[in-house]
C-alpha cells in the first residue's frame, strides 16, 4: 500500500530515550526525516523559523541537507546548537544574533533628533535622564552618568574608553553603560582594568531585548543586568597551552534565582556549554575547541585540548554560555617563548 496522510507507523519510542533533550515541544526525528526526504534532495536547504529542540536542524544534517534555522528564544538556540554537535561528523555552523532586527525602528538613528530619540527611549526605560554638552555620555541616574550603546553595533573598547575619559575630564567618577552586544572580549574583568586606571567605578548593562516589545514596557518587565563574568587563564607547557575555565559570576535576575534555589553547589554549576578560538583575529570567532554537558555526560570538561602555537604573542578567546543560554566571552593573552 502507498504511504497514506496518516502516518501511523512512525514509533516515537523507537528512540526516543536518546533523543530527548527535554524541551516541551521536540517532535521525533524519524517524523522529520520522513518529511524532510519526501520534500527536497541532497544538498537543499531547509528553513525552520522555529528551532524549539533543533529536531529539524539535527535531521537535516544527518539527512546531508544544508539548513537555517531561527527562534527568538535564546535556549531554543543553546539547545540547539548542543544538539547538532552531538551529532558524530556534523559540519562547521555559525550562530548569529540577528537580534539588531528587532531594533529596525531605529535603524538610520545616528544624528540629530532621531539619535535623541533612540537615547531619550532607552534612558527612561533605564529609569535615567537625559543631559546635553557631552560627546559620550547621554544621561543620568542617582549621580552616575550613563552611555547608550548604537542599536547596530556592539559596544567597543574605543567606545567604553571615551566615555570613561569624558568623565574624568568633567570630574565625573561614575559611569553606567548601555549596550545591546559587545566586542569580543570585553567584559566586567577588561572593565576592571580601565575603571582602576582612571579611576572611575564603571558598569557594564545589557540593554534587554524586551525593550521592544510594547507590552513587556507597558508591564513595567524591561530589567537591565550587569554582564557575567568568566575567568579564564592560559597554561603554556614549550610550544603548547591550553586554556582553563577558573571561574564564573553570572548575572542573575529574580527569574534565574528562583528557578536555580538550591540546584548550584559549585560555579561550574552556571555553565552548560564553553569553546574556544586559540588564535583570534580580532574581528571573527573561530571555534576551535568545545565542552559541553548532555543527559548522558553531565560532567564538564573545564581545560581545553593544547594547541600548538608559534613563538611570540597571541591572543585567545573563550566563549562561555551559562545554563540560560546566555552568552559570555573572554580575552587570554598567550606568551609562547
Amino acid at each position: 500500500m502507498a504511504l497514506q496522510d496518516m502516518w501511523t507507523d512512525i514509533e516515537a519510542v523507537r528512540s526516543w530515550h536518546r533523543e530527548l533533550v527535554a524541551y516541551p515541544t521536540q517532535k521525533p526525528e524519524a517524523l522529520l526525516e520522513r518529511t524532510i526526504g519526501a520534500s527536497c534532495n541532497p544538498g537543499d536547504l531547509v528553513l525552520d523559523f522555529f528551532v524549539g529542540s533543533g529536531t529539524t536542524l539535527a535531521a537535516a544534517e544527518k539527512l546531508g541537507r544544508r539548513w537555517i534555522g531561527a527562534d527568538l528564544g535564546r535556549y531554543a538556540i543553546h539547545t540547539a546548537r548542543k544538539r547538532l554537535l552531538d551529532i558524530p561528523d556534523c559540519r562547521p555552523f555559525e550562530v548569529q544574533n540577528l537580534g539588531r532586527y528587532e531594533r529596525r525602528r531605529w535603524q538610520g538613528a545616528t544624528a540629530g533628533e532621531r539619535i535623541g530619540e533612540y537615547y531619550r527611549f532607552i534612558l527612561d526605560l533605564y529609569g535615567a535622564r537625559s543631559v546635553r554638552g557631552f560627546a559620550s555620555i547621554h544621561g543620568e541616574r542617582a549621580g552616575r552618568m550613563v552611555h547608550v550603546g548604537a542599536t547596530d553595533a556592539p559596544v567597543t573598547n574605543v567606545e567604553l574608553r571615551a566615555a570613561i575619559e569624558e568623565c574624568v575630564d568633567n570630574g565625573l567618577r561614575a559611569l553606567d553603560v548601555l549596550g545591546w552586544e559587545w566586542e569580543m572580549g570585553l567584559n566586567p574583568a577588561g572593565r576592571n582594568e580601565l575603571a582602576a586606571h582612571y579611576g572611575v567605578d564603571v558598569h557594564l548593562y545589557n540593554i534587554p531585548h524586551e525593550v521592544m516589545d510594547k507590552r513587556a514596557v507597558e508591564a513595567g518587565d524591561v530589567h537591565f543586568f550587569e554582564l557575567s563574568v568568566a575567568e579564564v587563564e592560559a597554561r603554556v607547557d614549550g610550544r603548547e597551552a591550553t586554556l582553563e575555565l577558573t571561574g564564573f559570576l553570572p548575572a542573575l535576575d529574580d527569574y534565574m534565582r528562583e528557578k536555580t534555589e538550591g540546584k548550584i553547589a559549585r560555579w561550574s554549576d552556571w555553565i552548560d556549554y564553553w569553546s574556544v578560538d586559540y588564535e583570534y583575529d580580532g574581528e571573527t570567532f573561530v571555534n576551535q575547541w568545545q565542552a559541553y554537558r548532555t543527559r548522558r555526560e553531565p560532567r564538564l570538561a573545564l581545560r581545553s585540548d593544547p594547541h600548538a602555537y608559534a613563538p611570540g604573542r597571541h591572543t585567545a578567546v573563550a566563549k562561555v554560555i551559562d545554563i540560560f543560554g546566555n552568552d559570555t566571552t573572554c580575552k587570554i593573552a598567550v606568551v609562547v617563548e
